[in-house]
């Protein structure tokens, strides 16, 4: 019998998306099925696997992003390197293609779309982030921008932030991306929260059925781990707040934990996990800076460690940090940004207004109430955690691939 095939084009296999293409691979291995994992060279050290096939190196990616870059032309470059992405997946012969991040300028957006549309295919299309259906960002909750639903133009995301253009093409891009992905047979949308799943629905994509699948955690890692971390810090008498990022702005809350800084008492320590020398720079005494962690076993520590977890983003999909911080025991706050407050519930957490005057006052007294009052117990954060078992969620997509085949 011959084995079911599966190919996964991503931006890298690197980051949380690559976690999820590998964690997927896997057990998609597991199941019977042939792999194919698609993404360009990066500066990353992971070895090369044998079912692992590089769209385009490394040096050529960064040339294709200037091209873009300065042209505007956002997922119109890599022409050659995507003429011999569909070669190799003609070859492999695919049951299902599995699509996640398609931005970075790695692929040919129009070029791999009209392969996709005469495949006849199963397709399943994972959306990250909101860049599927935008002009250009990924994010756009801190502007408050709304032009996607009808036709993005003048564009207000900074040109230089990511993905970075000098030109606003946002216009053309958008009308780009409604035409050549809408009309796809046999395609299915996922995404990691209810939130984004809602926003879908008010898209272009909006003709597509949207499932909702968590992304998850490793359990058997996440988990309450006991260290010596206070006493290695000499903080083994006061109150631990924690955040965790590894790209710290103010997307990510880092002004904010610098204020609270100023309102909390010397009792409460700050401790932000993903910083550097930069953002070292920048804040003030009583904040302890750990730039990264040598594992992830000592990121958990850390987590276990904490009294709360606090997580003031602006711009969010769902949150794994959230999630990993209620998977080793630790209560959670987090903004009422995207799906965030998806990761918690009234025993575990807090959601709070971040836009709101008086947030900073707000996030002191929830603070206060986990940390003081214990109005949030261990117990209830592992609860919640168990939602979010990784091998349950890739589970999910296995499902999800078998009920697709079954369809004629």
């Amino acid at each position: 019998m011959q084995k079911k095939r599966i190919v996964y084009i991503n931006l890298g296999n690197y980051g949380s998306t690559g976690k999820i293409v590998d964690g997927l691979s896997k057990l998609a291995k597991d199941k019977g099925y042939d792999v194919l994992k698609c993404y360009p060279g990066n500066d990353i050290k992971k070895k090369k696997e044998p079912d692992d096939y590089v769209i385009c190196s490394c040096i050529m990616k960064k040339i294709n992003h200037r091209i873009a870059m300065y042209t505007g032309l956002l997922g119109c470059v890599s022409v050659l390197s995507t003429v011999r992405l569909i070669k190799k997946i003609k070859e492999f012969n695919p049951d299902i293609i599995h699509l996640h991040n398609l931005h970075g300028d790695f692929i040919n957006l129009p070029i791999l779309f009209n392969y996709i549309k005469r495949s006849n295919k199963k397709i399943v299309w994972t959306l990250h982030d909101c860049w599927a259906f935008t002009g250009r960002c990924p994010f756009f909750q801190v502007s408050g921008c709304e032009k996607w639903k009808e036709g993005c133009a003048h564009c207000p995301f900074p040109r230089k932030t990511y993905p970075e253009c000098c030109l606003d093409t946002s216009k053309a891009i958008w009308n780009l991306k409604r035409r050549i992905f809408t009309g796809v047979p046999n395609l299915k949308l996922v995404t990691p929260s209810r939130w984004l799943a809602e926003l879908v629905t008010e898209s272009f994509l909006k003709e597509y059925q949207t499932e909702v699948i968590y992304n998850g955690i490793d359990l058997t890692v996440f988990k309450s781990t006991p260290s010596d971390f206070k006493d290695k810090y000499g903080i083994s008498e006061r109150i631990i707040v924690l955040g965790v990022a590894f790209n710290w702005n103010k997307y990510k809350g880092l002004d904010v934990f610098i204020e609270l800084r100023k309102v909390l008492s010397e009792k409460y320590c700050i401790v932000l996990v993903g910083t550097d020398e930069e953002i070292d720079s920048i804040l003030p005494e009583g904040i302890i800076s750990i730039h990264r962690t040598s594992s992830q076993r000592e990121l958990a520590e850390i987590y276990t460690a904490a009294d709360v977890f606090v997580n003031p983003t602006r711009e969010e999909v769902l949150g794994l940090t959230n999630i990993e911080a209620l998977a080793c025991g630790t209560p959670v706050i987090t903004f009422n940004t995207g799906g965030s407050p998806e990761c918690i519930d009234i025993h575990s957490g807090y959601v709070i207004n971040g836009k709101s005057a008086d947030f900073l006052n707000e996030l002191r007294k929830k603070i206060e109430n986990i940390c003081e009052a214990k109005t949030r117990e261990r117990v209830q954060c592992l609860k919640r955690a168990t939602i979010f078992d990784g091998k349950e969620k890739y589970l999910q997509y296995i499902e999800l691939y078998e009920r697709l085949q079954q369809k004629q």
